[in-house]
């Protein structure tokens, strides 16, 4: 069973790809944000948690959740909400959410089988340096097992620098020829949003190393 996780749905290597409960009123139609006043002037807050579609304070009454990405994707099957049941709990965090969760997975899991996977002697590297920085903790003499961490931490952005920049541009510049079509495809192989894509490349393309 999955109850109500209030930060939303995240996969390791697909943070872009948020996950969370969709809501959809009677007409069937997904209702927009809802505003808060914060009481400073024209400062609002606005929030789409499936709890909040309850009826109260003038808001939409959602009758039914499924599952949705930060993406755009929204899941096939819907659930219907028991709007008792969530008041007699008087805690939505307790209230199931597996239905909507698992087709947020099965999204991820096609997001990933079309991103672009590492070849496994790097995938096994990568995984490696992780797990040995996290050994650094357990050092005796901490001062030293920060120093190294620092260390390390230098020698990986010195190759990051190296070679991030380059690739990005690449990628950039078969983005710069037809935008259209790349970007989505440049997505998809980073296993992000296109949102996400575009920010990674520009950050890789401006990145510097002294």
């Amino acid at each position: 069973m999955v109850y109500g996780v209030r930060d939303g749905w995240r996969r390791d290597g697909f943070e872009s790809h948020e996950g969370m409960v969709g809501v959809l009123l009677a007409d069937g139609s997904e209702p927009k944000p809802v505003l808060f006043d914060l009481g400073s002037g024209a400062t609002f807050h606005e929030s789409s948690d499936w709890w909040l579609y309850d009826g109260t304070f003038r808001r939409p009454t959602a009758v039914s959740m499924r599952g949705r990405c930060a993406c755009s994707w929204r899941g096939t099957k819907t659930y219907v909400i028991d709007w008792e049941r969530v008041r007699e709990d008087d805690d939505p965090d307790v209230y199931d959410t597996s239905g909507p969760y698992a087709e947020w997975e099965a999204h991820l899991d096609d997001v990933a089988g079309r991103a672009v996977a590492l070849p496994e002697d790097l995938a096994e590297l990568l995984g490696q340096v992780r797990e040995r920085l996290d050994r650094l903790w357990l050092e005796e003499d901490k001062a030293r097992g920060y120093a190294m961490m620092l260390k390390a931490c230098d020698g990986l952005e010195a190759i990051v620098a190296e070679t991030g920049p380059e690739a990005a541009r690449a990628l950039a510049r078969g983005q710069d020829e037809d935008e259209d079509e790349s970007m989505p495809a440049v997505a998809e192989a980073l296993g992000m949003t296109e949102k996400a894509a575009r920010a990674r490349l520009l950050h890789y393309e401006h990145l510097t190393w002294r």
